[in-house]
């Protein structure tokens, strides 16, 4: 099902056609952009096409069904139960964290983020006109953690927000009930919003805690960003939701989604989120299941032969590639990889100054594909 390798390019997919618009080449292998080169499961592609067979696009109705349906995943999937007045649809995540930092500060507040992290993040606290704070994340051998005690230093009077990003992309962590604690008490002491931005909750390897499910003191300060995009490889749908069972942050949110326009989801994005949702557990289990093997695989390769440090990912199909032992300029390193190992990869410093000497690999793709990529690094970084 996942190993089979499938012609992306024309299809207007910005992973395979936008290769010369970022990197200056077109003829490379993309393993940047993090979406997967698999095909949506067959029950999904059933419920799409049934849809669209019927030839009327007229404007779409949210039906009281897409909400029992993520109401489900999260409670069978995560042992989370919510509730539908807690739900808020929105076109994408990226939309409802932008919009998230509209309705929970004012221009001029501060918004923290823990580095190196998903790059769209400072790019909508600034075009928001608030302050960017990061929080860099401690690393040790490749394992990240969590600067608490930096954090409380640099919180004042105008921190009104902290993102989270649980799984955290890019360095594949899953936090700790203990470490989501001790942070949404630095919080509540603070009177600090959360965003958790949680898509990658599904797509883990070891036991994942949403944040707001811990107790009813941290769901009173955070408001959850979550999609079936990543899980499903339906991101280019643009359906999406936001949790909160605080109703003045849930109000201040849906009033400034719906300003946006934001608020409509398409009427693909409904179905597919939808059938995803009530179909999906068992093919997402084998989805982690060849995710794991091919990240075990490119590890022990790259372990093997060559001196890149990455670190096992307890969630996400994403490696966070070290080369600081090759002593090589960041730029250098960037080059052999565009021009001699014909590959584009994410740049570790998009995603913060501790992302330098960086790159981001993504392996949601099939092994043989995989391969190419990997071999292509391994022969150029002996």
């Amino acid at each position: 099902m996942f190993d089979e390798i499938i012609d992306r390019k024309n299809t207007s997919c910005s992973k395979y056609d936008d290769l010369e618009h970022y990197f200056g080449k077109a003829e490379l292998n993309p393993y940047w952009v993090a979406d997967m080169d698999f095909e949506i499961p067959p029950f999904l592609q059933e419920a799409i096409q049934k849809r669209a067979s019927h030839n009327i696009f007229g404007y779409g109705k949210q039906n009281k069904e897409i909400y029992s349906a993520i109401k489900s995943w999260m409670k069978n999937q995560h042992s989370w139960e919510i509730e539908t007045s807690w739900i808020s649809l929105c076109n994408g995540v990226v939309p409802a964290y932008s919009a998230c930092i509209e309705a929970f500060s004012n221009r001029g507040d501060e918004v923290i983020v823990q580095t190196p992290v998903y790059f769209p993040l400072f790019q909508y606290i600034k075009s928001n006109n608030r302050k960017l704070l990061t929080n860099p994340l401690k690393e040790n051998n490749g394992y990240y953690t969590m600067d608490l005690e930096h954090l409380k230093s640099i919180i004042t009077p105008k921190t009104k927000i902290l993102v989270l990003c649980s799984p955290h992309n890019p360095v594949g962590r899953v936090w700790s009930k203990k470490e989501l604690e001790e942070l949404a008490n630095i919080c509540i002491e603070k009177n600090i919003t959360i965003i958790s931005d949680e898509i990658h909750a599904d797509l883990v390897f070891k036991k994942f805690t949403p944040l707001a499910s811990i107790n009813e003191n941290v769901a009173n300060i955070t408001v959850t960003l979550n999609s079936a995009g990543k899980t499903f490889n339906i991101a280019g749908l643009n359906a999406s939701y936001c949790i909160t069972s605080n109703q003045k942050l849930k109000v201040n949110l849906d009033k400034i989604i719906k300003k946006r326009v934001i608020n409509s989801i398409n009427v693909f994005g409904l179905i597919a989120m939808q059938c995803a949702y009530e179909n999906g557990n068992e093919w997402l289990n084998n989805l982690n299941n060849y995710l794991i093997s091919n990240i075990n695989h490119a590890i022990e390769l790259l372990h093997k032969h060559t001196k890149i440090t990455v670190c096992k990912p307890e969630a996400t199909y994403l490696l966070w590639l070290d080369f600081s032992l090759y002593n090589l300029e960041h730029e250098k390193i960037k080059k052999i990889l565009i021009e001699d190992c014909k590959i584009a990869l994410n740049d570790g410093i998009t995603f913060g100054e501790n992302g330098k000497f960086h790159f981001r690999l993504n392996t949601a793709t099939s092994k043989n594909y995989l391969n190419i990529g990997l071999n292509n690094i391994i022969n150029n970084f002996k």
